[in-house]
């Protein structure tokens, strides 16, 4: 992205001012070189989204934003349905509710190398991996209504969890609202057997070291100091949250031309929050947040079977759970006042400050877990919210490290078995299905997540706490 075309406020904060059919500015928080790598394709996407109805404020870019379907991934959005604010499932993304869950095993390095390739392996047959992938557990009718109403408390109802989890999961795991008689019966049929299940993609669960501590007062709260070891999963709503963002994008673009708005992409379609279709959608999705929220949830259990059978000292003890697709209604002061917003946020993180009352007890004083996942061979990281994060973002931090290039190019560039081989090189291990998916993952075809994180710092979204360093990767 060439520079010239952005006011720049400061060292990490740059401006689209609004021209043309804008409706309210984009600000983009990165450094210089962060800018120049983003694809020119952020710009108009931001200043696109930055012209839809009822958007307040200002449009956000985190430090990874890049290209995406309407929305760039990385970017973050609110609407007053008051104003004639809009919903976009463009907004969200097909992977709603696509999110990182932490938990600290109560084990070192020195505990762990021993056991490495045999807990690569007892992980990669118990957690079900890759394109299409279905797991053990299977949902009639009303399984599948009361794990959509329900979400992670469902879950750990069925067994799969611990009471204690829910406190440290957004919404407590559960997200009010959700209507499954709004999705579809082709959703449900997608989801029916894949519960419990990674996916494909950039979905992973990795065992990984704590390498760093910036915060020591905030590590400590969150139970992790260095030399730990931890056990991150990543991954969403799979097929059923992939369905309904294909047939309400559909939907929408219809709405969009009946309440005459007009689109500036036509991937942007959207309706107004408070029309049928809007309030459709708002059901069926929150419907896909409790389905990752139960996914994430069981794919948890299936961990702590793996590590009790392995390693029984092994704790596993949720640190928290953060979804980075989503459209929320949250309260957020906009010049002075307070207001009831839709705050989509695609590939961008939650990151409520301290004193927010929906932290948990332990961490308010502290602020919102934030967690940054990386790329099977780099780092990835744990931050905390800032006070200032909600002027700055409605609260909103980077997600991960963000693509540099797309899976085509990547797999121009990388063959599975070479990544493979040059993390084995480095001491982390890699167990995928997929050379091809491995290929399009690789470490080089993301932006360098430590540069990502550090701009996240600089501009006041969040601040450091940790930094984990992978050991072993269970690959999508």
């Amino acid at each position: 992205m060439e520079t010239s075309r952005l006011t720049r406020l400061s060292e990490f904060t740059w401006r689209i001012e609004p021209h043309d059919a804008m409706r309210v500015p984009v600000v983009i928080y990165a450094d210089v070189e962060l800018i120049r790598s983003m694809d020119d394709k952020v710009y108009e996407q931001a200043k696109n989204v930055a012209a839809l109805p009822g958007i307040v404020g200002s449009c956000y870019a985190m430090p990874d934003a890049h290209w995406g379907y309407g929305f760039p991934i990385g970017g973050v959005a609110a609407f007053d349905a008051e104003e004639g604010g809009i919903v976009s499932a463009g907004g969200v993304g097909f992977d709603i509710s696509c999110g990182v869950r932490t938990l600290c095993t109560g084990l070192r390095r020195e505990d762990i190398e021993p056991h490495k390739e045999q807990l690569a392996d007892a992980l990669y047959r118990r957690v079900p991996v890759g394109v299409g992938s279905t797991g053990n557990v299977h949902l009639d009718d009303a399984g599948m209504k009361a794990m959509l109403v329900r979400g992670a408390e469902w879950a750990v109802e069925q067994g799969f969890g611990r009471r204690e989890d829910l406190e440290r999961i957004e919404e407590h795991g559960r997200v009010p609202g959700a209507l499954p008689t709004e999705v579809s019966t082709q959703a449900k049929k997608r989801q029916r057997h894949e519960m419990g299940t990674l996916g494909s993609g950039n979905h992973y669960l990795e065992v990984q070291e704590v390498a760093r501590i910036h915060d020591t007062r905030t590590a400590t709260a969150f139970g992790i100091e260095v030399g730990d070891v931890v056990v991150s999963i990543h991954c969403g709503s799979r097929g059923l949250g992939h369905q309904i963002g294909t047939e309400f994008l559909r939907r929408m673009g219809q709405a969009a031309s009946e309440y005459g708005i007009k689109l500036p992409d036509r991937e942007l379609a959207c309706a107004p929050i408070n029309s049928t279709v809007g309030q459709s959608y708002l059901g069926a999705m929150r419907a896909a947040i409790n389905c990752a929220l139960a996914n994430r949830q069981i794919i948890t259990h299936l961990a702590r079977e793996v590590f009790a059978e392995l390693l029984p000292a092994a704790k596993l003890d949720l640190i928290y759970d953060v979804s980075h697709n989503t459209c929320k209604l949250e309260d957020h002061i906009v010049d002075g006042q307070r207001r009831r917003l839709y705050v989509h946020r695609k590939g961008a993180t939650r990151a409520f400050g301290p004193g927010h009352p929906e932290l948990p007890e332990e961490f308010r004083d502290l602020g919102q877990p934030v967690l940054i996942g990386g790329s099977m061979g780099t780092a990835s990281h744990i931050l905390a919210g800032n006070v200032e994060s909600e002027r700055l973002s409605f609260a909103s931090a980077c997600h991960g490290a963000g693509r540099s290039m797309s899976r085509r190019q990547a797999t121009k560039l990388w063959r599975g078995r070479q990544v493979v081989d040059e993390l084995a090189e480095r001491g982390i291990i890699v167990r995928s299905p997929s050379p091809r998916g491995v290929a399009e993952e690789a470490p080089g075809a993301y932006k360098d997540v430590n540069a990502v994180v550090e701009a996240a710092s600089r501009a006041g979204l969040a601040r450091k706490v940790a930094e984990l360093r992978p050991m072993l990767c269970i690959k999508g």
